[in-house]
């Protein structure tokens, strides 16, 4: 990850987008990272394409999926058989999104170490590069301007697990080892300031720059020359990379944009980990919530498509 000047600061917060009130549902969300982004593990060579040609295989021997309902729904038998079904249009961008692990949910596999561990390694020498929705400080910004923003995401992230951080860090950091260039996201000093000039509205604010910086990054890694033909992966929370947004929340996300700038060639990716479903105002409001039921298939990945390009994998249970 790109390292301005100085070491990680441990006390980082996770940012604006936590779960809405009231219920923990699938949410965005980022880190501020103090003035550096971590110094992840030295550079490794891509591993060979065998590992993929292993997973392809491995695939193709597996039992097929079983419709299990509405909005496109298929039960796979293992979480990777699932994840190369919502790839098979081999798409330039893979947007994925999660639902953050809460307080209390220690003892759960979150969404992103089951990433890091089951489908990651799966994307070597298929990806160029990774964006982890993690903010790094520009050391030159106001630290009294830095702390304020820090304050407005205190009051959002504070039911999430305090695990979340370090799992993000270590996703950056497996992805360097596999050969995938990890980034951190970077506001300048001057949109820090205009973070704090919001007031009231700095959380909307906040959702908002995350959807640019993103989408700015993941179209300036796209025309890079030794990324051609591979994938840009972007991790962040299931808000961010919506390809439809709800109405009212078009500026909060990437997915238009770089869908058009793709040329259609997106994927988006919703990771849910089956046992932090609630129900609650915010989870019923999913399209895909009244098709789900907990008491079926739940030693299966259940996979809905509700829309062209857009995918919610749900994990069996722990």
């Amino acid at each position: 990850m790109r390292t301005p000047r100085t070491s990680l600061v441990a006390a980082a917060l996770l940012a604006a987008c936590g779960a809405p009130a009231g219920g923990g549902a699938p949410s965005a969300g980022a880190v501020a990272v103090g003035p550096s982004a971590p110094s992840a593990a030295p550079q490794a060579a891509a591993p060979a394409a065998s590992s993929t040609a292993v997973a392809a295989a491995t695939a193709a021997a597996s039992p097929a999926p079983a419709p299990c309902g509405a909005l496109g729904c298929l039960a796979f038998d293992a979480p990777a058989q699932a994840f190369a079904h919502a790839l098979q249009s081999s798409p330039r961008v893979l947007a994925v999104g999660e639902a953050h692990a809460q307080q209390g949910a220690d003892g759960v596999p979150s969404a992103t170490r089951r990433f890091t561990e089951l489908f990651l390694p799966a994307l070597a020498g298929r990806a160029s590069d990774l964006i982890v929705e993690l903010w790094a400080v520009d050391p030159r910004c106001k630290k009294e301007q830095v702390a304020r923003v820090e304050a407005e995401q205190k009051a959002v992230t504070q039911t999430q697990s305090a695990g979340n951080q370090g799992e993000f860090l270590a996703l950056g950091s497996e992805a360097k080892r596999l050969g995938i260039r990890p980034h951190l996201l970077a506001p300048s000093c001057q949109e820090y300031d205009a973070l704090v000039r919001a007031g009231p509205d700095a959380v909307t604010a906040m959702l908002e720059m995350i959807a640019r910086l993103t989408a700015a990054e993941a179209k300036a890694l796209l025309g890079r020359e030794d990324a051609a033909g591979k994938m840009v992966i972007a991790y962040g929370g299931a808000l961010h990379n919506d390809v439809a947004p709800r109405p009212g929340r078009e500026r909060w996300s990437f997915g238009p944009e770089l869908s058009a700038a793709t040329g259609g060639k997106y994927v988006e990716l919703d990771l849910i980990v089956r046992e932090f479903i609630k129900d609650s105002e915010s989870w019923r409001a999913l399209p895909w919530y009244p098709h789900f039921d907990r008491e079926a298939h739940p030693d299966e990945t259940v996979l809905f498509n509700p829309a062209p390009g857009a995918y919610v994998l749900i994990f069996p249970r722990s």
